[in-house]
């Protein structure tokens, strides 16, 4: 049961803003806004980061807005660029001794200088929207338009503080000074050591509770997906050259598709938590795919495959609960009913394949099947029309040569026909001679000749 909060101590949410500005820090930010819309008073953006995307930093600022407490900024270290229009959506800006924010002139996602013709429309869409958000708060939309655009000149009464020609950053110091008639502080509204003494000075050593905001695993995976995302895409790249240098369709292809579509879904692994056993279900029936469609033979994959499916089975029925730790002494009771239920399962699904067995042979079905299964099995051959698997058969000790990658299934050339073939062991490049050693279900089965 959960305790009632003491009269009069606010709750305050800590939410952590870090590294780049990207959709991985928005999906935080937003889950972490409507957890404390229903929980907290305040809450705390806790920030350090170089900056980002500006169409994400308009998304973060939009969903800033809609908090109905109070929101601050704590400036761990660094609040650049993208950093500093979020502060600026907040009601105040905190420092710690050594942060530092500015440098806000918008560029292109590589750091270069954009257009100049767009520069001006972008520059004066941002003052507009700082104007907009800093009304109330001081000599806020002054200092962020200083920020942004290097030709403003940032003057308070008859002192200049920026001159045109350069961009305003500044330390927690120069935040902090007060200028003007009555004296207010440049930007900071104060300088902590770190948040437990932000909250301390602001609401008192009782007047608080703190509740800081748990990045979850796949939030931290998009984070760092998004930090390599470059890496991934280069090796994406040269995976699919490589592919389509080389004759059909093999491990290169696959890692190129999949490195390239982890760059594009990487953003959205933050939304995975809580998932965990559907995607690790789905990634053991994708294995078993890749064995069965892709790479015969293999067994590794399937039985990986299978392995994984059935765990995401007694996962999926076990009752853990979020951000409870399991134990060694808590893993037994929590998993021993879904390993029962796991093992009736299959204790069931043996025992109808046994009764299938000895009873369906005798019937209408089973017959249905078994002719179905063998036309399907003669059209396996590649080039020949069903009676070529009986053809087939008269080929076992004849040579022939590899037209498509045996990895260990593929295509071979027998008498100027081609076949489906298979390797016990190992693979071959096109043009290896092999010689048919026998025949399966599917095609025939090869051996590389020695060179």
């Amino acid at each position: 049961m959960e305790q009632a909060k003491p009269a009069g101590r606010v709750t305050v949410y800590v939410v952590p803003v870090r590294d780049q500005i990207a959709q991985p820090v928005l999906y935080i930010l937003r889950r972490g806004l409507k957890e404390a819309e229903r929980k907290a008073d305040v809450v705390v953006l806790d920030m350090e980061t170089p900056g980002g995307a500006l169409d994400v930093t308009f998304e973060i600022m939009a969903a800033l807005e809609k908090f109905h407490g109070s929101t601050i900024t704590f400036v761990d270290k660094e609040a650049v660029s993208a950093g500093a229009f979020i502060s600026a959506t907040t009601r105040e800006i905190w420092f710690a001794p050594d942060g530092v924010i500015g440098a806000a002139a918008p560029v292109t996602s590589t750091g270069q200088d954009i257009d100049e013709t767009m520069k001006l429309k972008v520059v004066s869409y941002l003052k507009a929207r700082v104007r907009a958000i800093s009304e109330g708060k001081g000599y806020r939309g002054q200092v962020i338009s200083a920020m942004i655009d290097k030709d403003y000149e940032l003057k308070i009464g008859d002192l200049v503080i920026k001159p045109k020609g350069e961009l305003l950053s500044l330390t927690a110091s120069e935040a902090s000074k007060t200028y003007g008639d009555p004296p207010r502080p440049l930007l900071a509204a104060g300088i902590a050591r770190n948040i437990d003494d932000l909250l301390r000075q602001k609401f008192g050593a009782d007047g608080y509770e703190i509740v800081r905001l748990e990045v979850t695993w796949s939030e931290q995976l998009a984070v760092w997906l998004n930090a390599i995302a470059p890496v991934l895409m280069g090796l994406g790249v040269i995976c699919l050259f490589i592919e389509f240098k080389t004759p059909g369709f093999g491990f290169f292809g696959i890692a190129g598709i999949v490195l390239l579509a982890v760059v594009f879904l990487g953003h959205y692994v933050a939304g995975f938590s809580g998932h965990e056993p559907m995607i690790l279900f789905a990634v053991g029936l994708l294995l078993l795919a890749l064995e069965v469609f892709l790479f015969p033979g293999v067994a590794v994959m399937a039985v990986s495959g299978v392995a994984l499916m059935l765990g995401s089975l007694v996962w999926s029925m076990a009752d853990i609960w979020p951000n409870e730790p399991i134990t060694i002494a808590t893993s037994g009771d929590l998993f021993f009913q879904p390993l029962i239920n796991l093992a009736g399962g299959l204790a069931l699904a043996l025992v109808l394949g046994v009764a299938l067995a000895r009873f369906m042979p005798k019937g209408w079905f089973w017959d249905r099947m078994v002719l179905q299964a063998a036309i399907g099995t003669a059209a396996q051959t590649a080039g020949a029309a069903p009676e070529a698997t009986a053809e087939a058969t008269t080929h076992i000790g004849s040579q022939g040569m590899v037209i498509t990658p045996l990895r260990p299934g593929g295509e071979v050339e027998i008498d100027g026909r081609r076949y489906q073939a298979q390797l016990d062991l190992g693979s071959a490049a096109a043009g290896t001679r092999v010689v048919v050693t026998g025949r399966t279900d599917f095609g025939l089965k090869v051996e590389k000749l020695p060179t």
